[in-house]
Formats: structure tokens, sequence, C-alpha cells
């Protein structure tokens, strides 16, 4: 069976991510979504198909039977004021298996001068994943002094690329801004599903359903959302609105009138 299937309907998915805990800190947070279980409740309530957190999270708050979990294995902190991050493994595949996910999920800074050092630790990752039978995710990000766009088209397309060079079930990408860049971005990925990286919260949700839209349009596979869901108003209509979009291939217009 594809790995990815689990999570997926009509061969699309909407992952709610939460592990911008560990990389921001809690400067994205409010009074509810501080709470771990804020956000879970959104993800039972309004059938996400996978909810991505760190160990921490997974092993106080997350139980099995309930959405599919997507552990994150590596990670960093906001602190480090360098411009060449190294995110670096701080759980085993094996334990990750052990709470129940279904996948793990690893960043790889795309163009860091230490880029090296995650590309092997992903390979090792990625292996111990597939002999467990569970899907191994790529975050791939294109961070560095040597990059100068981090959405441009080519850039994207390179960290897609990896994606399938390394044996990646799936990667997250941010979107270039653009349907026709995007496109090129999916197809250097080849049969690897690609995710759009929902990003900060923004201003307008109309904006942000136009960007989820354009990727969807262009071949993503879904999106993988935290911010502008958990962070909304109205968390549950934000996911309706998203759902109709990535799952049902709805348009921006017919979207925006669910409540």
């Amino acid at each position: 069976m594809d790995r990815m299937s689990r999570f997926m309907r009509k061969g699309k998915s909407l992952i709610l991510a939460y592990d911008q805990g560990l990389e921001h800190g809690p400067t994205d947070f409010n009074e509810k979504n501080v709470d771990p279980q804020f956000v879970l409740d959104i993800a039972g309530r309004c059938k996400f198909d996978a909810f991505a957190s760190q160990k921490g999270v997974a092993e106080n708050y997350w139980r099995k039977g309930g959405v599919p979990l997507i552990l994150k294995v590596n990670g960093k902190t906001a602190l480090y004021g360098g411009s060449e991050p190294l995110a670096r493994q701080n759980c085993s595949v094996k334990h990750a298996w052990e709470l129940g996910a279904a996948a793990v999920g690893y960043t790889v800074y795309v163009g860091s001068a230490n880029e090296a050092e995650m590309l092997a630790e992903f390979g090792r990752v990625q292996e111990e994943a597939h002999a467990l039978d569970m899907a191994a995710i790529l975050w791939a990000y294109a961070r560095g002094a040597s990059v100068k766009n981090d959405t441009s088209r080519e850039v994207i397309a390179y960290a897609t690329r990896l994606g399938l060079e390394l044996g990646a079930d799936a990667v997250k990408v941010k979107y270039t801004g653009d349907k026709e860049g995007f496109r090129w971005v999916v197809k250097a990925a080849g049969r690897v599903p690609v995710y759009m990286a929902g990003g900060p919260k923004t201003k307008d949700e109309q904006d942000f359903l136009t960007q989820v839209k354009g990727c969807m349009e262009a071949g993503a596979s879904g999106v993988a959302v935290g911010r502008n869901v958990w962070q909304s108003d109205n968390p549950d209509r934000t996911s309706k609105r998203l759902a109709a979009i990535v799952i049902d291939g709805k348009s921006v217009e017919q979207a925006m009138k669910l409540q």
C-alpha cells in the first residue's frame, strides 16, 4: 500500500501542523492555541487527514485512534542567529513508531552550509521509517547565505527534486507565489506528492485561500497548514473552506460562502 494513502481522501490531503512551538517558541500562540489540546480538537472536529507535531506534544496529548500522527523527528530553535541553520534529529524513528505515528517528518534546510549533515541524517531516517512501514515526509526549506530568493521557481523545484532523489514519500515546500511556477515545482518531484507549507498567518483569509487554490491547480497533493487555521478567529470555518478547495476542488468564491 502507498504509505501516503492513509492520509488521503480523493487523492488529496489536509494536514494540520503544530510543530511551531519548538521552531518559534511561544510567539505564535495566544491564550487558546498555546494549549495543544485546543489544536488537536480542531484536527479531530474538522476531520483533518493528519496532525503534525514534535514528540513531546504527541506523548502528552495525541491519542491512537484519532487523527493520524506525523511526528517531526528533528528541529531547531529560533534563538540561533546564524545564517546557516542546522536541524538535528531529536527523536528516533523507533520511538515515533512506538507512539503510533504513521509517518515521520524531517526538515532539511536546502542551501545551508550544513545541508550535507541533514541530507545524510534524512537518508537514515527514511530507511528506518520504511523498514517499519512508515512514511518519511521531507520538509524542504531553502535557507542560508547562498539562497537569494527562497520562493523562486528554481530554488523550490530543487527542493522538491530532493524529495524524489532522497526517497521521500512526500515533500513540503513554500509556495512560489504563482501557479505556473509551481507547476514546474510539482513536475520536478516526479511521483512524489508535493504539499504547500501554510506559512505565517495572512492578513486576509481570501488571499491565503487563493494561494492554496493556485498550488492545487498546479498539481499539489495538499496543504500542511498551521497558523492560518489555529490562529484564525474561526478555525472551524477556515478548515471547512480549506477542505472545500483542497479535497473537493471548489473555487475560492465557492469556499468563501461556507460558514
